[in-house]
């Protein structure tokens, strides 16, 4: 007896010895670490010109690309405010803004919409307040600001301060005039569904009828006494979406016309826009999502197809990005069909295609803008490699490249309005974000540092390490691996495989992030993560493979992955870990279930367990309809498979019950099927939370993930 207490004992002191490290403790270490700097993402830059905004207390300030240290006050807002957002109107006469008001002002509704409180500074120095609008701006001519309430669009006459609505028939849950319904701004990233005409004398506008859509009920808690449903349209894979019509409202008239955007009803309208000619212009994609047309309205009502690409697959999903006009006659187009890797290409309204700007078997992963004389434009591509980015600038002959910004990493660019800087933050595994301003050239003009004298590179305590690996499939996956910082090669470590592996997605890549599962390197296990068939960045084909069988390849991969990994003399391969979130959740569920128990745990965070539970946009296009391709849906459901769950395998589901997106329903099939099955499993759910875990459990959920693999991997 006295035996086994002192094993006992000894077993408690190496464990307390062995200090763990929280995931608030990583967090603190990254931050003391990292040096401090001005995000580019956070400069906003003044229209018209080089110049960009500071926001201090009350008062706006104008700065100089050139020289940031010189800067002039340009505005004044309501004194003792401190200042949220601002936009000067186009003759720089007028100002629109929003405050910080005993807290944040916008009312979220999904992840890119909210209302707000707005200020308007008009010509006179007097000051509007408008409450409770969503989608506000000025018109070009700076006569109107349009806006939407209570799902009608409203102009407001700045010259009488009259506002009127332009729509009348707008109800929750039935008609959306000028601004998108959920499933658009989910999946297409836009919540704006209107445009004036480059004169201000027209705005476009979409509405959306979803009366026939299925209404889905969400269930809110809300520490009341009696919880009530949120009710809301949510179009699942293979339902009715909203019938999208696209209409013209003449603001001298005050007339309406509707533009007739073809006879099929089933179908999308991603963007409407004017050229700058004036001319409207707006997407059109099929159901399908394996065609995709641009559509001109030209001044005499006619309507003529300007750009066509199809694909036998899908094209992927188009955004305002997809084309560029450079004038009413020229535009850039990026796509990927034509040659199998994303590249950009001139075009003619008249003439089709003029000549390719950029070819390889690389990807231009974003156009960055035009310079001021229409002859150069500047992208962002995969040419160093695939898990890098660089800024080149071209031609738009396709002549004189060069890469601008060539340091090996991730450089993330934010243009002057006027084209000609670069505010710029540029990190690797190897080095900690660093940010400074450019000009056109690439060359660095000034530091966004807050100490400019600090040492320009900063290494993290932990870095990730690439390499590849190919499967017995043949094929080439690329992955990391983070290793805890005593890393001895001769012992053996649980390693916990972090994943994604949605469609087009990147999780491997030369830059410096880090999430909760850093805090289990800091407590000396392994991460590693590997982007299989379907993620992005490496042509088209790679990436469209698992079409129509939308989890199969995606799961070989992972498997194929944990084999690789449980052969290595480092690691320990009875404690292989794989975690994943949403798409990454459904994967870990689905790897769990068909991994005959190689994993010692699964943490599966607000997973789609069946793809018939998701929305149109995003399942179809990669998956089909399911009236067409019912296996596809079914096969690889983990719903199908819960029986298969290991008794080696320790699981555990997390899932918000406010989830708009990926909704709870898919976490309580999931259960119920476990339950079926006579399974065993843990669950953590998080009471009015959403997709994210906000607005208040962020931190807790990455914590309960860390507990979880140092309790049971």
């Amino acid at each position: 007896m006295r035996k086994i207490l002192l094993g006992v004992a000894m077993l408690c002191a190496s464990l307390t010895a062995q200090a763990q490290v929280s995931y608030q403790q990583m967090r603190s270490m990254h931050r003391d670490a990292a040096p401090g700097y001005t995000n580019p993402a956070w400069i906003t830059p003044l229209a018209g010109s080089d110049k960009f905004v500071l926001f201090e207390g009350d008062q706006i300030f104008a700065a100089d690309y050139a020289n940031p240290m010189s800067k002039s006050p340009i505005f004044k807002a309501l004194a003792g405010t401190e200042i949220l957002s601002f936009v000067e109107s186009p003759n720089k006469q007028m100002a629109l803004y929003e405050v910080w008001d005993n807290g944040n002002p916008r009312k979220e509704i999904y992840r890119h919409s909210y209302t707000s409180t707005y200020y308007i500074s008009c010509a006179d120095r007097s000051t509007v307040k408008i409450d409770d609008v969503r989608d506000i701006s000025f018109s070009p001519d700076n006569r109107h600001l349009a806006m939407s309430y209570n799902n009608d669009l409203f102009l407001y006459d700045l010259a009488t301060n009259d506002i009127y609505n332009i729509t009348e028939d707008g109800e929750w849950n039935h008609i959306i005039n000028g601004t998108s319904d959920w499933v658009y701004e989910e999946e297409y990233g836009f919540t704006k569904a209107y445009a004036f005409s480059p004169d201000g004398k027209e705005i476009a506008y979409l509405k959306f009828d979803e009366s026939l859509v299925p209404e889905f009920e969400m269930m809110r808690f809300d520490n009341t006494l009696y919880n009530k449903a949120y009710s809301f349209k949510y179009p699942k894979a293979g339902d009715k979406n909203s019938v999208v019509t696209l209409h013209v409202y003449n603001i001298e008239t005050k007339e309406t016309r509707q533009i007739n955007t073809g006879e099929e009803t089933d179908q999308y309208i991603p963007r409407i826009d004017y050229t700058p000619a004036g001319n409207l212009f707006y997407y059109r994609v099929n159901r399908l999502q394996n065609k995709f047309e641009v559509i001109l309205v030209e001044s005499n009502g006619m309507q003529k197809i300007i750009y066509n690409e199809c694909d036998e697959r899908y094209v992927e999903r188009p955004s305002a990005e997809n084309i560029t006009f450079i004038d009413g006659e020229r535009f850039i187009v990026r796509e990927e069909t034509s040659t199998g890797w994303f590249h950009l290409y001139l075009h003619s309204v008249d003439k089709g295609r003029l000549n390719a700007i950029t070819s390889g078997e690389w990807e231009v992963t974003q156009f960055v803008g035009i310079s001021p004389n229409k002859k150069t434009i500047y992208y962002m591509s995969t040419e160093q490699a695939p898990e890098e980015r660089n800024l080149y600038s071209i031609g738009l002959n396709g002549k004189n490249k060069k890469c601008l910004l060539a340091d090996k990493g991730y450089w993330r660019v934010y243009p002057s309005a006027n084209m000609n800087y670069f505010a710029a933050e540029h990190s690797s595994a190897e080095k900690y974000p660093t940010a400074a301003i450019y000009d056109t050239r690439g060359r660095k003009l000034h530091s966004l540092m807050d100490d400019v004298t600090a040492p320009e590179v900063v290494a993290p305590k932990l870095q990730r390490k690439f390499s590849t690996f190919t499967t017995e499939r043949g094929d080439v996956l690329s992955y990391y691996i983070v290793y805890p910082e005593d890393f001895d090669p001769t012992k053996r470590y649980p390693v916990l495989m972090t994943q994604y592996s949605g469609p087009g997605s990147q999780q491997v890549a030369n830059r410096a992030s880090y999430d909760w599962e850093e805090t289990l390197a800091l407590n000396g296990y392994i991460v590693a993560c590997c982007d299989g068939r379907g993620t992005g960045y490496r042509g088209e084909e790679f990436k469209k493979v698992t079409y129509a069988n939308l989890g199969h390849c995606e799961v070989e991969d992972q498997l194929s992955f944990a084999n690789y990994l449980a052969a290595q003399e480092f690691i320990d391969s009875e404690r292989i870990g794989i975690y994943g979130w949403s798409f990454g959740g459904f994967m870990a569920l689905n790897c769990a279930l068909k991994g005959d128990g190689i994993f010692k745990i699964a943490i599966a965070v607000a997973p789609v367990t069946s793809w018939r539970y998701y929305d149109t946009i995003y399942t179809e296009i990669y998956n089909g309809l399911p009236q067409q391709n019912p296996e596809g849906y079914d096969n690889n459901s983990p719903i199908q498979y819960a029986d298969r769950l290991s008794d080696n395998t320790r699981l555990i589901i997390i899932h918000g019950t406010a989830d708009d997106n990926v909704h709870f329903q898919n976490a309580m099939e999931m259960c119920r099927a476990l339950n079926r099955a006579g399974k065993q499993y843990d669950m953590m759910v998080y009471p009015d939370q959403n997709h994210s875990m906000r607005p208040h459990d962020t931190v807790n959920v990455r914590q309960k993930m860390v507990d979880y693999c140092l309790e049971n991997l």
